[in-house]
């Protein structure tokens, strides 16, 4: 955590792509805190910089200009390395697509942070069984991900951003590859995992998906325009 309390700081954050003809300017002075237990919905229209917040965030990428810290990392200036082991302690993610390993059982996909992160495998087992269980897929363990439902498939995807115990659970589009019924137990997942304690980052086009977070960013052109708490939330 921060000195400030937040598990997000960041300081007029700028990100420019130079193309060698052209630099586009997506993220023009970004200014955002989050602080632990908050649910953040981060919206905005196509090309209003969202991937580009999502990435910076996520550390999958780096700003150019600007103070980023998570967790009390200063994301500037490190290395890829080490720009990789933050974002392997620090951010659990979950993708529009599920980004699950076909030729792996639900078991070893939610393993797979773990390996990376040096977890012995008895512990990590037991812990991606636990995590499965908490996402309704206790039964599903041996299952590969052709064998599951865009719903199931989703829920393994998140049992395994919560593998590592991340800071931020960070999600981009969860819904959006999802048919109603399965978008909504989706999110009822992160509700109940914001219930528990976790920070959750959702960038979501769903207004659904949006209004269940206790606060709503909207970024266009690059720029945050609102950003407002959300007394509806429960």
């Amino acid at each position: 955590m921060n000195e400030n309390g937040t598990i997000i700081r960041m300081s007029n954050i700028r990100r420019v792509y130079d193309t060698g003809k052209v630099k586009v300017e997506a993220l023009k002075g970004i200014d955002l805190d989050v602080f632990p237990g908050e649910f953040v919905a981060i919206v905005g229209p196509s090309g209003s910089g969202k991937s580009t917040l999502m990435n910076l965030i996520g550390c999958l990428d780096t700003p150019s200009d600007g103070v980023y810290e998570i967790g009390g990392d200063n994301v500037a200036g490190v290395t890829r390395d080490q720009l990789a082991e933050i974002r392997n302690r620090r951010v659990g993610f979950v993708f529009q697509s599920f980004n699950l390993l076909p030729h792996l059982t639900a078991l070893e996909n939610v393993e797979l942070p773990m390996l990376f992160g040096g977890v012995p495998p008895k512990v990590r087992r037991a812990r991606a069984a636990e995590m499965l269980e908490k996402v309704g897929l206790g039964d599903r363990v041996d299952h590969k991900p052709t064998e599951l439902s865009g719903g199931q498939m989703q829920r393994v995807a998140i049992a395994r951003a919560l593998a590592m115990n991340p800071d931020i659970l960070l999600a981009d589009e969860p819904t959006g590859n999802l048919d109603t019924s399965s978008g909504t137990d989706i999110m009822s997942i992160f509700n109940e995992l914001w219930q528990s304690g976790r920070t959750l980052v959702i960038i979501t086009h769903d207004p659904a998906l949006a209004r269940r977070a206790s606060r709503i960013v909207e970024i266009r052109d690059g720029r945050i325009t609102s950003d407002t708490k959300n007394e509806a939330a429960a």
